[in-house]
C-alpha cells in the first residue's frame, strides 16, 4: 500500500496538482474550467456587433422593466420591501433566460477575456457605455408604457424612487452604491457557472432580494425605476437625476471591479496569460490540445 506520507512530504506540489487533475495547469481543474468559460464569455460580448450590442443592451433596460412591474405589483399588494425585492428577481430571470445585458454584468468576463488576449480595452469601452445608455434607454422607453398603462400605481413608483435619494450619510450612500455593483457582478458570476436553469433563477430571486429588497443603490436599475417615477410626474429633473447617476455608477463599478473581478483575476490570472500566451487551450476542445 502507498504510503500517505511520503506521499505527501516528498516531491513538487505542482506535480502532484498534476498527477491528480484531469489537467496540467497547477491549480484545481475548477479553476482552469472558470478561467477558460470567462475568458469565452467575455470575448464573445467584447466581439459583439454594433446592431447586436444596440439590442441587448435596449433589451436588457426592457426586461428590467419587467421586474419592475412585478416589484410594483407586490409592493402594492403586501407593502413588504423584501417581497417586492423577490418579485423583482423576475426581471433578472428575464435577463438570463433572454441574453440581454445590463451593465454591471460586464465586469468580470470581458475584462478576463481582455487579460485572455482575446480582446481590447476599445472594446471594453464600447460596451460598457453602448450597454448602459442602451439599458437607460429601453427602461425609459417601458417605463413609459407602465405609467400610461397603470395610473393606479403611480404613487408606488413615485414612493419607490424616492427612497433612492432620501438624504443619508455620505459612506452609507457610497457603501450601499458598492455593495449593488459587487452583488450583481457575483451573482452574475455564479449564474454563468452553472448549466441548470432553476438554480441560475433562484440565483437572479436572491440577488433581487438584496439588491432591492435591502435598498442597495443601482445605477442603472434604480435610473428605471426613477424614470417611472418622472413619467409618472414625481417633482424630479433629469439634471436632478444626473448628479446622482454621477457618482453612484463610478461606486457600482468599485464594488464589481475592485470586490469581485479583481481578486477572481488574482486567482486565474495565471491561466488566462496562459491562454494568451497560447500554452492552455481557449477551449477543452480545439484541436490543438493545452500545451504538456
Amino acid at each position: 500500500m502507498t504510503d500517505l506520507n511520503v506521499l505527501h512530504d516528498d516531491g513538487d506540489p505542482e506535480q502532484r496538482r498534476r498527477e491528480y487533475g484531469d489537467s496540467d495547469a497547477p491549480v484545481e481543474d475548477a479553476l482552469v474550467a472558470e478561467a477558460r468559460d470567462t475568458a469565452l464569455t467575455g470575448a464573445e460580448r467584447l466581439n459583439r456587433t454594433w446592431r447586436a450590442l444596440v439590442v441587448t443592451g435596449l433589451f436588457g433596460g426592457i426586461d428590467i422593466g419587467l421586474g419592475i412591474m412585478a416589484m410594483v405589483l407586490v409592493k402594492d399588494a403586501t407593502g413588504s420591501q423584501l417581497l417586492a425585492g423577490m418579485a423583482f428577481g423576475v426581471g433578472l430571470i428575464a435577463l438570463k433566460m433572454a441574453h440581454s445585458e445590463l451593465f454591471t454584468e460586464e465586469f468580470l468576463m470581458p475584462i478576463n477575456a481582455i487579460v485572455a488576449g482575446q480582446g481590447t480595452l476599445l472594446q471594453l469601452a464600447r460596451l460598457w457605455l453602448v450597454t448602459l445608455l442602451a439599458n437607460l434607454a429601453g427602461g425609459w422607453f417601458f417605463t413609459w408604457l407602465l405609467v400610461i398603462a397603470f395610473p393606479h400605481y403611480h404613487d408606488v413608483f413615485i414612493s419607490t424612487a424616492e427612497a433612492y435619494v432620501v438624504d443619508r450619510p455620505w459612506p452609507a450612500a457610497v457603501a450601499l452604491a458598492v455593495l449593488a455593483g459587487s452583488t450583481i457582478t457575483l451573482i452574475t458570476r455564479m449564474q454563468q457557472g452553472t448549466d441548470n436553469d432553476v438554480a441560475g433563477m433562484v440565483m437572479a430571486l436572491i440577488s433581487g432580494m438584496l439588491v432591492v429588497g435591502m435598498g442597495m443603490l443601482h445605477g442603472a436599475l434604480n435610473s428605471i425605476i426613477m424614470f417611472a417615477a418622472m413619467h409618472a410626474g414625481w417633482d424630479y429633473s433629469y439634471a436632478d437625476w444626473l448628479a446622482w447617476f454621477a457618482w453612484v455608477i463610478p461606486a457600482n463599478m468599485v464594488g464589481g471591479l475592485l470586490i469581485i473581478t479583481i481578486p477572481r483575476l488574482v486567482r486565474v490570472g495565471e491561466l488566462l496569460l496562459a491562454i494568451r500566451r497560447g500554452e492552455l487551450a481557449l477551449q477543452p476542445d480545439d484541436s490543438n490540445a493545452q500545451a504538456r
